[in-house]
């Protein structure tokens, strides 16, 4: 499948500031980051600190939105053990402001040769179709990254509401580094929400304020894959979750929390 991908999500002369690229713009305003390519960096920050233990889950929670101009990411280690270890990050924009938190776990692995397990196939990607992202609809007329991913449908699914699987390629996070097999699951993790969506943009705001991500497997193949199913109450309150995969079968679970909010019509003279 040919490629459209940009280059990377983000920029970065210092590998402490980082600089939002078209490809991060987020659909909801001109000036704020997607917040799958933020998780990205998120996990980025997380695992450096813990390299010798696997990243197993992370909880990112957004309380503004993230700054295309820039913004830095504080990590500490919080618990520091043989098998389990604990993370915290902070990131902040120019002013010093929390923007998003995230936490995390890291487990030491060993090789337990053959074990029992519950191996889940996924769609399978030789059988998909490219087509669009399944939200067009935005706030603004600027590139998204929308614009900066591929993506493909297996047979009988399409970009209409409701529960849907989809294949998705994304751009790396940083150019000329590798994002690790957890950080390349973020992008398309985060667009549960929109991809299970139960209405359009035009009639239901659908944001998370939070993200949790748990892997059991290491994704081994760049198109990664999820099929997402959203739950929307009347409360306001909303959940979107997904099963992950990569081309031979799954890798994990998302899930997402979610703030409805039905649109207004606009007055009209």
């Amino acid at each position: 499948m040919k490629s459209t991908s940009q280059s990377s999500f983000f920029s970065t002369g210092d590998q402490e500031w980082f600089v939002g690229t078209d490809a991060a713009r987020g659909p909801w305003q001109a000036d704020a980051c997607h917040a799958g390519p933020v998780t990205g960096l998120l996990a980025r920050a997380l695992e450096g600190l813990l390299s010798d233990k696997r990243l197993t889950r992370l909880t990112a929670v957004f309380m503004r939105p993230i700054p295309m101009t820039g913004f830095r990411i504080e990590a500490n280690v919080s618990k520091s053990g043989r098998t389990l270890s604990v993370a915290t990050a902070d990131l902040q924009d120019e002013q010093g402001r929390t923007c998003a938190t995230a936490s995390s776990i890291h487990l030491a692995t060993s090789d337990l040769g053959q074990m029992p397990t519950t191996e889940t196939a996924g769609p399978r990607l030789e059988e998909a179709a490219p087509d669009k992202f399944p939200v067009s609809e935005i706030n603004h007329d600027l590139p998204t990254f929308a614009d900066a991913v591929d993506v493909a449908y297996p047979p009988g699914e399409s970009s209409d509401p409701g529960p849907t699987t989809i294949w998705m390629r994304t751009p790396p996070l940083l150019p000329d580094e590798v994002p690790s097999p957890f950080q390349r699951l973020c992008p398309l993790a985060d667009c549960a929400n929109g991809l299970s969506r139960n209405a359009e943009l035009t009639e239901v705001t659908f944001m998370n304020p939070d993200i949790t991500i748990a892997s059991h497997r290491d994704p081994a193949s760049d198109w990664l894959a999820a099929t997402a199913t959203s739950f929307w109450e009347r409360n306001s309150a909303g959940l979107a979750s997904a099963m992950l995969f990569d081309e031979s079968g799954s890798v994990g679970l998302v899930l997402q929390p979610l703030v409805l909010s039905r649109v207004q019509p606009q007055a009209t003279r």
